[in-house]
Formats: structure tokens, sequence, C-alpha cells
């Protein structure tokens, strides 16, 4: 575990006073961490999309609410603790605007096309292919704590 990580853990159980929680773990946001990671500390991402299937195939867990996890930088910084909110396993041609909004990084389109390859992309390692109607869980989260502000 990086110490960097456990630090910037236990500086927000002690702030927030938080006793005996743990956090399910710390990641960076696909294709581009940076970007997402300051999408998260500013507030204008509170939601991910992923695909249902690779959770089967790898043998993971669910996210449950109530977890909490940590948002890495690029460089694998702790830039926010975040807390999710729910959880939703819906097809992907079901996800609403809305939703798709949320993930803060552009208008619905945006988000179809950038899931869409990266989904094919991933699909291409098991040598299965990309469909509409695949399985996507969609998460909300919110950012409880971060460096550049505290909420």
């Amino acid at each position: 575990m990086n110490s960097k990580v456990q630090q910037f853990w236990n500086e927000y159980c002690l702030t927030n006073h938080k006793q005996e929680i743990h956090y399910k773990e710390a990641f960076q946001f696909g294709a581009s961490a940076d970007l997402l990671a300051n999408l998260v500390v500013e507030g204008k991402k509170s939601a991910t999309t992923s695909g249902f299937l690779f959770y089967e195939l790898e043998n993971e867990t669910l996210p449950k609410v109530g977890e909490y996890n940590i948002v890495l930088d690029g460089k694998e910084n702790p830039v926010a603790v975040i807390q999710i909110q729910s959880v939703e396993v819906i097809p992907m041609n079901e996800v609403s605007e809305e939703f798709a909004l949320a993930e803060g990084e552009g208008d619905y389109r945006f988000w179809w096309d950038a899931h869409e390859k990266f989904f094919t992309e991933l699909l291409k390692e098991y040598k299965m292919d990309f469909s509409p109607d695949m399985l996507v869980v969609c998460e909300r989260f919110k950012n409880v704590y971060s460096k550049n502000h505290l909420n």
C-alpha cells in the first residue's frame, strides 16, 4: 500500500472524526487520471460507469452503497475520498443523459462515444465484442474529502 494513500486516509478520518472505518480501494479513473481526478475535486464529476462483465470476468465484487474509495491522480497521489451513494446495473443504452452528465466530461454523445471506445478495446482482450445493451454498473458518489477543498 502506498504510504501517501494511508496518510491521506488517516487525515480524512482524523479531520472528520471517523473511527473504525476502512476504504475499499485507491484507484485512478479512466484513461485521463489527472483530468478526472480534478473533476472529482472540483465537484464536477459525481458518477462513473464500468462494465458489469468485467466484475464477473475478474471475480470482483460490485461496489456497495456507503463504501469509501480514494481517488488517485496520474502520479498515484491521493486527491479525494469519495463515498458511494448509489449503484445500479442497467443496459448501457438505458443510461440516462442526466447520469452521463454527472460524469462531468461532456455531453451525452461524448459519454457514449468514450465508453463505447473504452469497452470495445477492453473487450478485445477477452475476445468479445461490444454491444449497446451490455450491462454497465452506474455509480454515483460524493466527494467527502479532498486536499484542495474540504467538504
